[in-house]
């Protein structure tokens, strides 16, 4: 039987907004993550995928007790961690860990680099004295291939690829069970992406850590994925083994999106159809199905009544009224 590390249930996340100061203050909320289901296995690199603002980042905090959930549950190892607080959440930190997009933005700009990677070895007792905890930073920097010299410099003297492997390193010293990796590459030219992906995978392999890979760029989400969901305002539309999704993707939404993958070849033939318009707004989401305004399928239906989130066949999920089964098959619009 799978081991299952993370389970969601149901979860949801809004957040409030006020409209104006001509609104008499009116108060509004972004469904941010709006009932997500899914669950990770232990050891897996899980992919989520979607158009910006869609909630993938605000699934992966969720799922790290960075952002406390409106409603719903969260499962980490078996433990029910949506309501933790206090000293029950500051032992789950050192389980978890999360890469972000920006890592400029994510490493304090006034300490050395020697003093960031410090600080989780402190905050979780992981040192004996000194002379240890020097010997952890420097083996986690051989790990990523960084010279122990830079441990001395700021974050503006080093590199963005450099910076990133700095804080992967940091990440890596807690030795946690699930890393959030949250477009860990995007910020980054394409060879220094290679290094980064290669490095991520090598982790993975020889340590068995299990990832939540979010990207809105499919490509590198299928190269890093074992299983792949796809999310759109709020909700996940369709959820697969990345061999399976690429092959036989049944969500018009999905479709879409491997459509607008860029290929080599000019003889190629795109199966799908490119989407129309703008995404809604998670403020005010359509009624129904939150892709009828751009599916090119949408009947009366999709309008008036939200699909059910549903397994197909071996694993595939999709929420769709039309589709029943893998074999699903849509015409040409």
């Amino acid at each position: 039987m799978e081991q299952v590390l993370i389970r969601a249930e149901n979860l949801k996340r809004y957040f409030m907004v006020e409209r104006g100061i001509f609104s008499r203050g009116e108060k509004r909320w972004v469904r941010a993550v709006d009932g997500v289901n899914l669950h990770i296995r232990k050891g897996e690199i899980f992919g989520l995928v979607g158009e910006s603002g869609c909630g993938k980042t605000t699934v992966g905090k969720l799922l790290l007790r960075l952002e406390r959930p409106t409603s719903g549950s969260i499962y980490f190892d078996g433990v029910d961690i949506s309501k933790l607080d206090g000293e029950e959440l500051r032992k789950l930190r050192k389980e978890m860990g999360i890469v972000y997009q920006h890592p400029q933005s994510s490493l304090n700009p006034r300490m050395l680099m020697v003093e960031t990677l410090s600080r989780p070895i402190e905050a979780h007792n992981l040192a004996k004295d000194g002379g240890e905890k020097m010997k952890m930073i420097h083996n986690v920097l051989d790990a990523v291939g960084i010279e122990p010299y830079l441990i001395d410099r700021y974050p503006h003297e080093l590199s963005g690829g450099q910076l990133q492997r700095i804080a992967i390193a940091r990440v890596l010293l807690l030795n946690p069970k699930f890393i959030v990796l949250d477009e860990p590459t995007s910020a980054l030219d394409v060879i220094v992406q290679a290094h980064v992906l290669n490095l991520l995978s090598r982790f993975h392999e020889k340590f068995g850590f299990t990832y939540l890979f979010i990207s809105h760029d499919l490509n590198v989400v299928e190269h890093m994925s074992d299983r792949i969901a796809v999310m759109y305002v709020g909700k996940i539309v369709e959820l697969a083994d990345k061999e399976e999704l690429r092959k036989n993707a049944l969500h018009p939404y999905t479709r879409s999106l491997l459509a607008a993958v860029p290929v080599a070849d000019p003889k190629h033939k795109r199966k799908g159809v490119i989407i129309r318009g703008e995404i809604p707004s998670a403020i005010d989401p359509p009624p129904g199905c939150r892709f009828h305004t751009r599916c090119p399928y949408a009947k009366p239906v999709c309008k008036e009544r939200e699909p059910e989130f549903r397994g197909v066949d071996g694993g595939h999920y999709v929420a769709c009224h039309f589709v029943k089964s893998r074999t699903h098959k849509w015409p040409s619009p």
